[in-house]
């Protein structure tokens, strides 16, 4: 019975089950097709979000990195400002040392040939031109001695300098004889008589300090030594004293002796030079010498060339008495011994005094000695603690009439702050100022480990651009040095790094120095102390960052293109995120610009921007950005 009812049941209800089964499965079938085709409630609302996305579509293919900035996440925000061309009045525009804002400033002191940078509201939002015709410089070594004079479109050196051979015109070119106001027979034969006392040829002098350094003859001839010399003078009536400079392929930038600091650290330089620099050593208790014994390294030289040496023979030439003359000399000399200065030679127009290894040293103990700290504490006077003068602002940091104290050393043979290695092992030595700890979270190891590590990212910018190490590529910059690992890395007779210390980084450029480097302390958010197009190529690793919630970025972006020359090469290294916003404002600078990679690959979040300056020219056509 139970079978057969069993059985009775399956036939009656298997054709329906079936039939019931097949149509459940058509109708699941057709409604998940209905939902994939996009028309179902939830991907309605993906419809709406892709309606509000910028999707761009690449016609060919092409595998590079793409950070198409933030359109696809910002959508709402407008396309790059445009920048346009400055008036060409402005083309050798110096924003922090303009004529016409120094002249509201007093004249003791020089204060007026100090840095005065715009207000916020007087700055320029524009591309500053470069003059008509301008050329790309000749590469070293020619370029030390020729100039194009579009590039340089001032003659009046060669009128006022003539019997000095400064500078001469011929053609379409300036040439640079080598001479000098001291050196009638050169720079070569001058530093000859100088290599007699100091020893520049074995790598023990590597430093030096031009004040007043007119067109940086000394500075240019003393680089084929193996000697890098930071040259500065101020913007005044001798037009383009610091733009020759630099155009010839030599460090300098536009500076005075003052009422502040030097923008450098102390114990800095292995040599210091005037050069009938017309500098009042004396006045001011002093000040001025003992600024430069600040940033002369124990055991540097300074040598004084011109007034008052070798007064009896010029007395009447200068105008000045015998006895004022000879009395000057010898406040000079008492003042280099109270600072512990030995004189070490004088013949003719040069004398060379030779600084003390150390306080112990000391015949004759200074009668002031400064109170701070830290004697590489010369920041401030250009970062963003100011005092107000006549409306203006002008850093507090100023000089003082005192003597630097040299570090404490346990033997009179001992060098204060640390001895040197020679050029060029002492580029990779650890620096005594990492050795003894005196830069915060800097060790031995980290220092070692930051060689290292620029090497390996200098080696990748190579790969990318074949013109890195080369002649084209003279004046570099890196805006943001920490060690100097990146100069270190490029250390090259062809070419020089002006390393440069953000005033809000942590401070190593007294590091950079002791690597037998150069640089200065600068504030990003203020105008470059240098002329326009001076440099062939910048470096920005993290500038960006840094100055992120400090200032407005475009306005470092335009200095940046100031300083740079048509065709020059910046290449940014920072996080994609501020790299995004870097190129959204270059998109509207004339600059060519292509994101890439970091070096170990695309999933590192810091990538590198790589940027070519387009070539034009203020007053022609050319004024127009491709494209626009």
């Amino acid at each position: 019975m139970g079978n057969k009812h069993n059985s009775a049941g399956f036939k009656t209800r298997s054709p329906l089950s079936i039939f019931i089964v097949i149509c459940l499965c058509c109708f699941f079938y057709i409604l998940g097709a209905w939902q994939k085709s996009g028309f179902g409630k939830g991907d309605g609302i993906a419809v709406q979000m892709t309606k509000q996305t910028d999707c761009h579509i690449f016609p060919d293919l092409n595998f590079e990195t793409h950070h198409n900035d933030v359109e696809i996440i910002e959508p709402s925000r407008p396309k790059a400002k445009v920048f346009k061309a400055c008036d060409v009045k402005y083309t050798d525009y110096t924003p922090c040392q303009e004529q016409d804002r120094a002249m509201k400033f007093p004249r003791e002191n020089m204060i007026y040939r100090e840095r005065h940078c715009p207000p916020e509201e007087e700055k320029l939002h524009c591309l500053i031109p470069a003059p008509k015709g301008y050329t790309t410089p000749f590469p070293w070594p020619k370029g030390r001695d020729y100039v194009y004079y579009a590039n340089v479109p001032h003659k009046s050196l060669t009128v006022e300098k003539a019997v000095q051979n400064w500078v001469q015109y011929q053609g379409d070119v300036f040439k640079f004889p080598g001479g000098g106001t001291m050196f009638p027979q050169g720079a070569d034969a001058y530093i000859d008589e100088l290599a007699s006392v100091i020893p520049i040829a074995d790598g023990s002098v590597r430093t030096a300090l031009d004040t007043g350094c007119g067109v940086a003859s000394w500075g240019a001839y003393l680089m084929k030594r193996k000697v890098l010399a930071m040259s500065f003078a101020p913007r005044d009536n001798h037009e383009a004293q610091v733009q020759f400079a630099l155009e010839r392929g030599v460090p300098a930038v536009i500076g005075v002796l003052g009422s502040i600091h030097l923008p450098y650290p102390s114990r800095a330089f292995d040599m210091a030079q005037c050069s009938r620099c017309l500098i009042p050593w004396t006045a001011n208790d002093g000040m001025y010498l003992m600024e430069v014994d600040r940033v002369l390294r124990p055991g540097g030289y300074w040598i004084l060339s011109g007034p008052p040496i070798n007064w009896k023979t010029y007395y009447q030439t200068w105008k000045r008495s015998k006895a004022e003359l000879q009395a000057e000399q010898r406040g000079i000399e008492e003042l280099a011994e109270s600072l512990c200065w030995e004189k070490k030679y004088e013949k003719g127009d040069i004398a060379i005094f030779r600084k003390k290894a150390n306080s112990k040293n000391c015949r004759r103990k200074s009668a002031s000695i400064c109170e701070s700290k830290d004697a590489d504490d010369v920041c401030l006077a250009f970062a963003s603690s100011f005092i107000h003068f006549h409306g203006e602002l002008i850093g507090d940091k100023e000089m003082e009439a005192c003597k630097t104290p040299l570090p404490e050393v346990n033997s009179a043979n001992e060098v204060a702050g640390g001895e040197l290695k020679k050029f060029p092992e002492r580029l990779f030595a650890v620096p005594p100022r990492v050795a003894k700890g005196l830069v915060d979270g800097v060790t031995a190891e980290s220092f070692q480990e930051d060689n290292k590590l620029w090497k390996k990212h200098v080696n990748a910018y190579k790969r990318t651009n074949k013109l890195i190490g080369t002649t084209r590529y003279r004046n570099i910059m890196d805006m943001n040095a920490g060690l100097g690992g990146f100069a270190a890395a490029l250390e090259s007779p062809k070419s020089w790094v002006m390393n440069v210390v953000p005033t809000i980084a942590k401070n190593t450029l007294g590091v950079i120095y002791e690597r037998g480097l150069v640089g200065i302390y600068h504030d990003w958010c203020e105008g470059f102390s240098t002329y326009p197009r001076t440099y062939d190529f910048i470096h920005a690793n993290g500038v960006f960052s840094l100055y992120q919630n400090k200032c407005n970025l475009e306005d470092i972006l335009l200095e940046m293109d100031r300083i740079l020359r048509p065709e020059g090469t910046v290449i940014f290294r920072d996080e994609v995120d501020v790299l995004n916003k870097v190129k959204k404002i270059a998109g509207g600078m004339r600059w060519d610009t292509k994101m890439m990679d970091h070096e170990d690959g695309p999933l590192v979040p810091e990538k590198i921007l790589v940027v070519v300056k387009q070539y034009w020219v203020g007053g022609t056509g050319d004024s127009t950005p491709s494209g626009q």
